[in-house]
């Protein structure tokens, strides 16, 4: 099944309670929440008492990608909110075990998050532990990134190694995500597809949010017909 999560960071900060109703009329799955300590990555984003703002005005389920140092500390810090994903960068995780107990030890689900130079073989020891992997096809930071082809054969790389295990976390990608780039991965399958400012919050039309989300669901089955 394919999941379509909205990158709630690039909706209309003025106006989230109108964005959350559209998103949820859209029927998206997920609200993909980026925390971002102005170190590991070079912005600052959403805090807290926001993302627990938003928990309390919407049913989808919250999806938070901690692109920050010091995982542990900021998993105790957005756990409360429970949230259904907390990913957490394994370049900056000393003890991914640790990391990993961490976040189920909240009830929630672990995700690994890895940047486009990262190679698999990094996650492969972890993955009967997580319940996601967060494949990034930019650096993490800022919206509007040209998308890193190099991890098309990442993802078809993680299906692969995916293929036959009991366990089989789900791979979500996040990036410039749109019906172009979506056409790339037409081999690689993704499960749950992170859309930002290029496929879902632009004002180039007046295209409903359900209608994007409904057209891009449509791509995405039609490749995986064949």
């Amino acid at each position: 099944m394919t999941y379509m999560a909205a990158s709630l960071m690039c909706g209309d900060p003025l106006r989230i309670s109108d964005e959350l109703a559209k998103l949820e009329e859209a029927n998206c799955d997920l609200l993909h929440l980026d925390v971002m300590d102005g170190i590991y990555v070079n912005n600052l984003a959403l805090g807290p008492e926001w993302i627990a703002a938003v928990k309390k005005a919407t049913t989808i389920p919250i999806d938070i990608h901690l692109a920050t140092i010091d995982p542990i500390k900021y998993i105790e810090m957005f756990a409360p909110i429970k949230p259904e994903y907390i990913s957490f960068h394994i370049e900056e995780a000393k003890n991914v075990k640790e990391v990993i107990a961490k976040i189920k030890s909240y009830g929630i689900k672990p995700s690994i998050a890895l940047n486009p130079e990262t190679p698999i073989s990094i996650i492969t020891p972890f993955l009967d532990d997580v319940e996601m992997v967060l494949m990034m096809t930019v650096n993490p930071g800022f919206s509007g990134q040209k998308f890193n082809k190099s991890v098309l054969k990442k993802i078809e790389d993680l299906n692969e190694l995916l293929l036959g295990r009991e366990h089989k976390p789900l791979i979500e990608v996040d990036g410039n995500i749109k019906s172009e780039t979506i056409n790339w991965m037409n081999h690689s399958q993704p499960d749950i597809f992170v859309l930002g400012t290029s496929a879902l919050f632009h004002k180039n039309d007046n295209e409903s949010y359900s209608t994007r989300i409904s057209n891009l669901r449509q791509q995405i089955e039609s490749h995986q017909a064949y």
